[in-house]
């Protein structure tokens, strides 16, 4: 009966990414925009983000340096000089500075605090943000009236913006939930190891994977189909950056993934077809999210991930 159901949801989520008619009710916030990284060699990282990832320079500031992909956001991955590896931040978007000043004012509500209180934004791109922390420490920035651009044509083989954020610790659905109570995130799923919420028609902006710390899972940017997914992956393949994990097709969400690990350890991930979900969509649970023996993914033709990959995704902690 269970594998039936599964059969069953598996069958009808083949189509879902095709339909982007979801009825969405408001959300506090409306996207996520960056994340910011402290690495140990700024250089390296801006050549892996620039030269093989596909991501263009669009600002320095000190030795700081953003890269943007083809979308309207001014950034979408910010590189500080750090000593060791670390995630600064993951920067969400609101549509007002109401919002912005919500967050701040409900946030101690449901155990976090602020770490930033909302004002001006100093840093290239501008805008108005908060920052505060969950309570197990994790930073994020909500920000509204930021830098947009208007050239923002896709190209066939690089990213368009971030598509989700992935981060790990000892009790992902609580986790998740103070992303839904305290953000005002909607539950899109859960399985056995991970909880995913949405803030806009993608299934999931914010996931939370089981781990021994509070640390970066991996960061995936969208790429605007299947076919852009394998030259883009080819493209890192020629400048030996092998696939660690991919290409496949994920359950939840049903994104298409091909995983790396770039400079510093850091796990990233080209990721494309993630499905739009409207407020009717039903929460799943791990019994939905199950996969015939020896499968890890939709279709069942990639290898598992690499030892490389899974050391990755759980070495980089937040600063």
């Amino acid at each position: 009966m269970k594998q039936r159901a599964q059969t069953a949801r598996l069958r009808a989520v083949d189509q879902a990414y095709l339909s982007r008619g979801a009825v969405v009710s408001n959300f506090l916030l409306n996207g996520l925009r960056s994340v910011e990284l402290g690495v140990t060699d700024i250089a390296a990282t801006e050549r892996f983000f620039t030269e093989a990832w596909g991501l263009r320079v669009v600002a320095r500031a000190g030795a700081a340096v953003y890269l943007r992909a083809t979308g309207a956001a001014h950034h979408v991955i910010a590189l500080h000089p750090a000593a060791r590896s670390s995630l600064l931040s993951v920067t969400l978007t609101a549509a007002s500075k109401a919002a912005v000043d919500a967050v701040a004012e409900r946030i101690a509500g449901f155990g976090g605090k602020v770490l930033a209180a909302p004002g001006a934004v100093s840093e290239p791109g501008g805008g108005y943000a908060t920052t505060i922390a969950d309570p197990e420490g994790r930073a994020f920035r909500v920000i509204t009236g930021d830098e947009q651009h208007a050239a923002t044509a896709a190209a066939s083989d690089v990213p368009e913006r971030l598509a989700h954020v992935v981060l790990n610790g000892k009790d992902p659905r609580k986790a998740i939930q103070f992303i839904v109570d305290a953000l005002g995130f909607k539950l899109s799923d859960h399985t056995r190891i991970m909880s995913f919420a949405r803030t806009n028609r993608d299934h999931h902006s914010i996931a939370m994977a089981n781990g021994d710390a509070v640390t970066l899972n991996h960061i995936a940017f969208l790429m605007p189909n299947l076919e852009s997914v394998m030259k883009g992956a080819g493209r890192l393949k020629d400048q030996g950056y092998p696939i660690e994990w991919g290409v496949g097709r994920h359950g939840p969400g049903h994104n298409v993934f091909a995983y790396f690990v770039g400079p510093g350890g850091l796990p990233v991930e080209y990721t494309s077809e993630v499905d739009e979900v409207g407020d009717d969509y039903k929460v799943g649970n791990p019994e939905d999210w199950t996969w015939p023996p020896g499968r890890i993914d939709h279709w069942g033709i990639s290898a598992p991930p690499s030892d490389r990959l899974k050391q990755a995704q759980n070495h980089i902690a937040f600063a």
